[in-house]
């Protein structure tokens, strides 16, 4: 049985009794959440998120990267079609304690990990690794905000969730 028979499962019931019905492409919170991949950070959980309640992107560390930055933008030309003025919807940047992603701050890990991808062990890749969230959760802030594709309607907000008690704190409010 493949790893996914459990999933698949779980989504015939999800379909059969309608769960995808409502569901929007606008989130109904004006919210966007950008976070970690890390199965200890979902969320649709820490958050109590339901369908459409906000857009996700995950990635290695919650990490705003060029390509999160082109999926800001790509949503906000959406939004911005469908909502000529005023705010569009907020970004939350949430990073987490214990962060995987502080194994990039190990020289051997990360020039290992540059061969495997096949990218060059540089500051660039140095800069992703996450030891302390809440320095890097700004830093993540300032870099979207500061970014010329990120519309001036929408706001930004740096938050660290804690894995062992389950709490966020903001760290720079929206």
């Amino acid at each position: 049985m493949s790893n996914i028979e459990p999933a698949l499962e779980r989504n015939r019931a999800f379909a059969a009794a309608d769960g995808h019905e409502g569901a929007v492409v606008l989130p109904h919170l004006d919210l966007l959440v950008v976070t970690c991949l890390d199965p200890r950070v979902d969320p649709a959980q820490f958050l109590g998120l339901g369908l459409s309640d906000a857009i996700v992107i995950r990635n290695v560390g919650g990490r705003v990267t060029p390509a999160v930055i082109n999926d800001i933008a790509f949503i906000s030309q959406i939004a911005e079609s469908v909502l000529p003025d005023g705010p569009l919807f907020e970004v939350a940047v949430i990073h987490h304690t214990q962060c995987g992603a502080a194994a990039l701050a190990d020289a051997d890990f990360r020039r290992r990990y540059a061969e495997r991808i096949g990218a060059e062990d540089g500051p660039d890749l140095r800069e992703h690794a996450i030891v302390d969230p809440t320095p890097t959760v700004a830093t993540d802030v300032e870099r979207l905000a500061a970014s010329d594709a990120i519309s001036p309607r929408i706001r930004v907000s740096g938050h660290v969730y804690d894995v062992t008690t389950g709490l966020v704190k903001t760290i720079v409010p929206g």
